[in-house]
């Protein structure tokens, strides 16, 4: 496997922007406030009404201040996502007096707005960044059901991690305000060199769940597509045109180096990898063999075997929860269609009947789907397959065209491409089609993927 050293200045620039690098660290447990762990629920079975006010800001220079507010105001953006929870509405909060410390809080008047429970935190300067204190109450018995203290810089990154903190506690769910999405963009305007003409360059980028802190990961002034995280969210696979052909490349993020996974002068084309569950392998297609097949490679580029041998084409392989399978698109009844077979190469099963049928991604456990495009009129749109049933379901219906699904880490919500609002853009909704949001806006952004 041949090493690449990734420059430093963008090696410390990625860590800089990583969440892991720079994550709030709870103090010693000496220091950790006393907690009373408890669920708040709302009345008649309804889901509870949360209030989330800015942080008390503890010192008044304007940092404080400022990141006392933004920690509430992405916070209440970050629990608001999952739909766990109802909200009483930020623009009657100037009516309640504004607590100063957790010794003040008017549980009273947040009553009165029928608050089930309420966020109070306070931000304070230390040396170090900031100390920040979180209290979740339950408004009923003014007792505390969450407390965390919290050391870093990072407005941003304390609100993801509490947020998933509570979703935790009051939900039992793995929220996703940590998780990251990567795609590839042709946002830096940049044509390729050579003989390719007028093609436009694509890097591979970042960003966080919610759009924010987009960071450029690759410098290859060539074609680099289709990225892939590792189940450990450390790297990204992806295809890269930097050889002349298309290859598959790893960037581990951490380490600041990029393996070449295909290498040598006859192995084809190799596009679209996607890692096994356990991250220690990768499917993908390749012509290596004449034409394009689903060949599954350790991550060190040994141990190649394939699994499909039909004269059709065969691409855009995504692996099952289990590792047992690999659904993959295929032409070889005419049109293409969604299949599954087994990491074995037996068991093949033809799952769709769709006019076009393209880009499965499978959803993780305990769901049981798998999300692909499909072609409705002269576009696109994303649909969901339930392997139990065989039911498929539309989530989107003709705005624009709308390709290149991938599941969240919990499997309740997708990132997807559409052309919705002109050029290609990066959008997520939930896993019912509701609550779209556009993450992207400059150049066309495509096939994207989610962190776990």
């Amino acid at each position: 496997m041949t090493k690449f050293i990734i420059p430093g200045a963008l090696a410390v620039a990625l860590l800089a922007a990583w969440p892991h690098a720079q994550q709030p660290t709870p103090p010693p447990a000496s220091q950790q406030p006393t907690e009373l762990s408890t669920t708040i629920s709302g009345e008649g079975g309804q889901a509870p009404r949360l209030a989330v006010p800015d942080f008390i800001a503890l010192s008044p220079d304007a940092e404080t201040v400022a990141t006392a507010k933004t920690i509430g105001q992405v916070l209440w953006n970050d629990l608001n996502f999952e739909r766990e929870f109802a909200f009483i509405p930020r623009d009657v909060y100037a009516s309640i007096p504004k607590a100063t410390s957790f010794a003040d809080v008017p549980f009273d008047r947040w009553r009165e707005l029928n608050a089930d429970g309420l966020i109070v935190g306070t931000v304070q300067k230390v040396n170090s960044g900031f100390h920040v204190e979180l209290r979740l109450f339950n408004v009923r018995t003014r007792q505390s059901a969450f407390a965390r203290g919290y050391d870093g810089s990072n407005a941003r990154l304390f609100a993801h991690k509490m947020s998933d903190e509570l979703h935790k506690s009051q939900r039992a769910l793995n929220g996703v305000a940590q998780s990251k999405l990567t795609f590839d963009s042709d946002r830096d305007g940049e044509k390729m060199k050579g003989t390719v003409q007028n093609r436009s360059i694509k890097e591979i980028y970042i960003a966080d769940y919610d759009g924010e802190n987009q960071k450029r990961v690759t410098v290859g002034q060539t074609l680099n597509i289709a990225p892939r995280w590792s189940p450990d969210g450390r790297s990204i696979a992806y295809t890269s045109y930097r050889r002349g052909g298309a290859h598959l490349f790893i960037s581990n993020i951490f380490q600041g180096t990029l393996d070449e996974v295909t290498k040598g002068d006859k192995v084809g084309e190799n596009w679209l990898p996607a890692w096994s569950p356990d991250g220690t392998k990768l499917a993908f297609s390749s012509t290596r063999d004449g034409n394009p097949e689903i060949y599954i490679v350790n991550r060190d580029g040994t141990g190649l075997r394939r699994i499909t041998n039909n004269p059709g084409i065969d691409i855009t392989p995504t692996w099952n929860p289990s590792g047992t399978q690999i659904a993959f698109t295929s032409d070889r009844s005419g049109s293409p269609q969604i299949y599954v077979v087994g990491v074995d190469g037996l068991n093949l099963s033809k799952k769709t009947s769709e006019s076009y049928a393209d880009r499965p991604t499978w959803s993780p456990a305990p769901f049981n789907e798998i999300a692909f495009a499909s072609r409705s009129g002269p576009g696109f749109d994303v649909k969901v397959l339930d392997l139990s049933t065989g039911a498929t379901k539309a989530l989107t219906f003709g705005e624009g065209t709308n390709e290149s699904p991938a599941f969240s880490p919990n499997g309740r919500h997708l990132v997807f491409t559409s052309t919705r609002s002109g050029k290609a853009q990066v959008f997520t909704m939930a896993r019912d089609g509701k609550n779209v949001r556009q993450i992207t806006k400059a150049g066309n952004n495509e096939k994207p993927d989610w962190s776990k």
